[in-house]
């Protein structure tokens, strides 16, 4: 029995109406996935499924935390996570698959959904732009020994750039730039 299954939905069967699912996500979910942003967290799914004859509607709430790497001092740190979505599956032969956002297009004799790959999805959506300490009561928590330490670094780098002599051609170019 493949990992994937405990992630599967039968929705052969079912009576039309609201069904609740509950879904765990942990450091062994993300082990699956290559490359992954993230290699430990604890998220939980509850997906409520709205089966009609035509289609289904699968409601997406998700809420935990992410081990994430800070971009400021590259500490680990635990990111709070949550997100609200929905997906819409579809029935339909091949030739009328139409592509568009937040619908998945399953073929009318599948008995069941795997939703592994839509939830990996879904909780790499949740991760903020910038993975940053949270504030802690407006105090910034990044491990401010490497922010130091790549602050002397990035000074040290704009002196010596300050004291190469620059090749004529380029300061012709950076005037360019300038008049721009």
């Amino acid at each position: 029995m493949s990992w994937k299954s405990k992630y599967n939905i039968e929705f052969k069967g079912l009576k039309e109406g609201l069904h609740d699912y509950q879904f765990e996500v942990n450091e062994k979910f993300f082990e699956h996935f290559e490359e992954s942003m993230v290699d430990n967290g604890e998220v939980s799914v509850k997906v409520k499924l709205e089966k009609r004859s035509a289609f289904l509607r699968l409601s997406f709430a998700l809420e935990g935390w992410l081990e994430l790497v800070c971009d400021r001092c590259l500490d680990n740190y635990n990111q709070d996570v949550s997100l609200e979505t929905e997906l819409f599956v579809k029935f339909g032969e091949e030739d009328e698959f139409e592509e568009g956002d937040n619908v998945i297009w399953v073929l009318p004799e599948e008995h069941a959904i795997n939703l592994a790959q839509i939830i990996y999805e879904y909780v790499t959506l949740s991760i903020p732009l910038r993975h940053v300490h949270p504030d802690e009561s407006g105090e910034n928590s990044c491990n401010q020994e490497m922010i130091d330490r790549l602050n002397n670094i990035t000074q040290h780098e704009a002196d010596d750039d300050e004291e190469e002599e620059i090749d004529p051609r380029w300061a012709a170019l950076k005037n360019l730039k300038n008049n721009n």
